[in-house]
């Protein structure tokens, strides 16, 4: 009988003091009052949780759906990270530059010359008709 007196006294002091705090204070939990207990709201992640005073001690647990939502993100999280070590294990050493060919090396030299060729055409066509002006320090005019 004492026993149960003194847990009872305890529930209501903590009871008490919880919704002292819930009225007092402004923080990361807002607590209210319920038949079965009290309810939390952590309202930076907007998960709720039920407390209820067992054996002397406040005990807090997730309602049923955000248990669910919690658990299925856990699975997809750990589904992530198992995704993500096996990456690094294979590594960057698994994965080797390949190499241009030498057809891909000769074709790709071949569209360079003919780019020069052309530049130098237009160049030599520049110089033939005279553009460039006589006034500018350290520019010959070119004789034609």
């Amino acid at each position: 009988m004492k026993k149960a007196l003194t847990t009872i006294v305890l529930a209501s002091a903590s009871l008490w003091s919880l919704a002292a705090v819930a009225e007092t204070t402004a923080g990361r939990y807002s607590m209210q009052k319920t038949d079965s207990g009290i309810a939390r709201l952590d309202t930076e992640t907007g998960e709720v949780s039920l407390c209820q005073e067992k054996e002397g001690q406040m005990v807090c647990r997730m309602a049923a759906d955000e248990r669910t939502a919690f658990e299925l993100e856990l699975d997809l999280l750990t589904k992530r990270v198992e995704t993500l070590e096996k990456a690094v294990q294979e590594g960057p050493l698994s994965v080797k530059p390949r190499l241009p060919t030498k057809e891909e090396i000769d074709q790709t030299m071949s569209i360079m010359e003919r780019m020069m060729r052309n530049f130098m055409g237009i160049v030599k066509d520049l110089e033939g008709q005279g553009d460039v002006p006589a006034d500018k320090p350290g520019v010959e005019p070119q004789k034609t």
